[in-house]
């Protein structure tokens, strides 16, 4: 999405503290887009110009699910210079037309409004669960905070029935003005309105009960956290908030100081890093919520690709609200083996019809690891109750089933969903399998082995979206390295090799207290891989993660992916041939370490080689 930019800030900081002495320059800037503003609580309104070039209202929607860009080259034209290239009707120069969904939006050739197609998952998802969501009457007032060219505006007023009205915001003019001709352009005028306001001002102003949203959507680029307080107060009661997060380095344990800054949560660089990046804005949700007596219900959180995305539901109660401590929950990660554990905040116990709270009593770990003697790392706090609603997401589940052509990405979210369904609930954070057998330096078990082993033992185990080869299971860190140890003796690693001081060395040292079955179990292959779901994305294009921010003002800054480039093959003289080795030195050599004599792929004379000295 586009980027907040301080330009027009004090524009509208000056139009409410001086209506008359800047109601002027506020047309003259709007009559420069072409646009005008209707008056309407305090929400500037981007409506087409009676004066304006007229588009056509009634163009047919298009029908494919799949998202591509018309070629303006064999379009009709009304050009009258024979050396123009011939233009569709409504399109200026230089502007293509991108259809996903039912919607076909307009885009300037020179990228001035933010669009990346790889997350067109994420919003056919958006709009498969919006039917499902809170059922109002009078129908949804959807809200799109920072909408760019309003792509996913449109296609809400196209494709979700029973709405009132769409706002789709944008600071930025120029993406202001595109989405009023977008929405022109899809016939979506009557539900569709562009607004060019400061995303968090516009929730703040519309936090009145009779006013608030019914449907908040935030997809920044980087991070939501400037917007999180005031889209809990702006959606209505039982209202849905959909909330993607793009700043995963930080969520996923690089920066737990600057995530700490953003969510009041310490991210944990660890193996399930991904699904704790999810627990982590739910946490920041909820305790932000917590602060005007409500409280979220989670419908559907979900890792995909280089983002999360989560679905909640936001309700009012005090009552409720002294349970969020109890729902959230310190984590204790050790360093060596990879164990962790959970410490609940605060507990809750019911007596009759009263609820008892109480503080929470812990640590659950001493100082040191009880399976390899080294230290715990402490994150969080991280929301620790489920992050799905099961019912809700088998409803959506079976809607993407029944009509499998409705979306370009159905495929892949009848997999995803499938996948959630099958993750344990109460269960929070996962292990990986080749961190475990990389901890103790064997051999991989087969997936199917390890999770008949865990059901053979008497504990649950299940699968999770977020990574390929995690295992989700309630079985404690012992019971999972019994297992690892019948796995070793069986494949037997070098004890020799292996330092006193070492967690593989600690963790061998212990014989298993149980004798682990990896006979396999029917019910250790799950349904979604016994049919082969698309349960994990697959690399579509060349550079498909997070594109290039947007700049103030309007316009997309085109050097990352020169950076990223630019970073691709760092070694400067990459040996393409086994002789090209001989030209340069043999560090180990130089060294008097190297064993392998003539054989030695690189130079053993003591003189620097020409390549050498021109380093």
């Amino acid at each position: 999405m586009l980027v907040r930019t301080a330009r027009l800030f004090p524009l509208i900081i000056s139009h409410h503290l001086h209506p008359s002495r800047t109601r002027s320059a506020t047309q003259t800037f709007q009559l420069s887009l072409g646009i005008a503003a209707a008056p309407s609580r305090g929400l500037r309104f981007m409506e087409p110009l009676k004066t304006a070039p007229e588009v056509p209202t009634t163009k047919p929607p298009p029908t494919t699910a799949e998202s591509s860009v018309e070629d303006t080259s064999l379009a009709p034209t009304d050009t009258t210079d024979d050396n123009e290239k011939p233009l569709p009707a409504g399109l200026l120069p230089g502007e293509t037309v991108v259809k996903e969904g039912k919607a076909a939006i307009l885009f300037p050739s020179a990228n001035e409004v933010f669009y990346n197609p790889v997350q067109e998952f994420n919003r056919d998802l958006t709009f498969q669960n919006n039917p499902f969501g809170p059922p109002f009457q009078r129908g949804l007032r959807v809200l799109e905070g920072l909408a760019a060219s309003g792509l996913r505006s449109v296609r809400f007023a196209l494709e979700v029935p029973g709405l009132q009205s769409v706002t789709a915001n944008d600071f930025s003019t120029k993406a202001a003005a595109l989405i009023a001709r977008n929405a022109q352009y899809n016939g979506v005028s009557h539900l569709l309105q562009a607004s060019c306001r400061d995303a968090s001002m516009l929730m703040y102003e519309m936090r009145g009960k009779k006013e608030r949203f019914d449907v908040i959507d935030l997809d920044p680029y980087g991070s939501p956290a400037s917007f999180l307080d005031a889209a809990v107060q702006a959606v209505s009661e039982g209202g849905l908030l959909c909330v993607t997060c793009t700043d995963m380095a930080v969520m996923a344990g690089n920066s737990g100081e600057t995530c700490y800054s953003k969510y009041g949560s310490v991210s944990i660089k660890a193996k399930y890093c991904h699904e704790m990046a999810l627990r982590i804005i739910l946490h920041s949700l909820d305790q932000r919520a917590g602060v005007y007596q409500r409280y979220i219900q989670p419908l559907l959180s979900v890792s995909v690709d280089f983002y999360i995305r989560v679905f909640v539901r936001v309700f009012t109660g005090q009552a409720t609200v002294k349970n969020s401590a109890s729902k959230q929950a310190l984590v204790y990660n050790c360093v060596g083996c990879g164990s962790f554990h959970l410490q609940r905040m605060g507990r809750r116990t019911s007596n009759g019809k009263h609820m008892k709270y109480s503080p929470a009593t812990g640590p659950p770990v001493g100082p040191e690891c009880e399976h390899c003697g080294q230290r715990h790392q402490l994150g969080g706090p991280i929301w620790a109750e489920p992050i799905y609603d099961l019912p809700f997401v088998q409803k959506v589940l079976s809607a993407v089933s029944g009509n499998p052509s409705r979306f370009g990405t159905s495929k892949r979210i009848e997999g995803m969903l499938s996948m959630v369904t099958e993750e344990l609930e109460d269960v929070p954070l996962y292990y990986t399998m080749d961190s475990l057998s990389s901890t103790i330096h064997c051999s991989t078990p087969p997936l199917l082995q390890f999770r008949s082993a865990l059901l053979h033992a008497g504990h649950r185990v299940s699968l999770s979206h977020a990574s390929k080869n995690a295992i989700k299971t309630d079985a404690p860190p012992a019971a999972i390295w019994d297992v690892m140890r019948c796995w070793e003796k069986a494949n037997p690693v070098k004890r020799e090799k292996l330092s006193e001081t070492s967690p593989a060395f600690k963790i061998l040292s212990t014989e298993p207290s149980l004798e682990a079955c990896f006979t396999v179990r029917e019910d250790a292959n799950p349904q979604s891989r016994k049919r082969h779901l698309t349960r994990f994305q697959e690399n579509p294009q060349a550079f498909w993660g997070p594109k290039a921010r947007a700049k103030a003002g309007g316009g997309i800054v085109t050097n990352l992916q020169d950076k990223r480039k630019k970073c691709q093959n760092k070694r400067k003289n990459q040996i393409t041939d086994s002789s090209e080795g001989k030209n340069l030195h043999c560090k180990k050599f130089r060294q008097g370490t190297c064993t392998n004599g003539d054989k030695c792929g690189y130079a053993h004379n003591l003189e620097p080689t020409t390549e050498e000295k021109i380093e």
